[in-house]
């Protein structure tokens, strides 16, 4: 029997998420008119990271993002539901924020994608407690 309970929780996360996804898309729109450079990086590094941040974003977001909506309408934990969408706010900011600096920063970097993938395990628990 498939429980079905009222999606509250990560509609908003989703939200705060475009938000900062659009911001990210502006960041590599700008610099490509700045830099006038309309297709790929042109070996351009500092537009290499724009667009991998971005990119990077887009490729693990969606995913979570789904994971989530499908633990909170299955009526997981309120407060776990939270936890993960805090982790993959706050892992996705961190992320953006470290690769954006230099190569030698990889605190923001690390501390980005543990908090994502947390995020990603945690929703995952989330799931799977549904069943039990």
């Amino acid at each position: 029997m498939m429980l079905s309970h009222t999606v509250s929780i990560v509609p908003l996360c989703a939200a705060a998420l475009a938000v900062l996804f659009l911001g990210l898309s502006l960041r590599v729109i700008a610099y490509r008119r700045r830099e006038r450079i309309a297709f790929g990086s042109a070996g351009d590094l500092e537009l290499e990271r724009r667009i991998r941040v971005h990119g990077n974003f887009a490729e693990y977001v969606p995913l979570i993002l789904l994971l989530l909506l499908i633990a909170e309408s299955r009526g997981a934990s309120v407060l776990g539901v939270h936890a993960a969408c805090i982790l993959l706010l706050l892992g996705r900011l961190a992320h953006g924020i470290g690769v954006s600096r230099s190569a030698s920063d990889d605190v923001g970097r690390i501390v980005g994608m543990t908090g994502t993938q947390s995020a990603a395990l945690l929703a995952v628990g989330l799931i799977v407690s549904t069943y039990i």
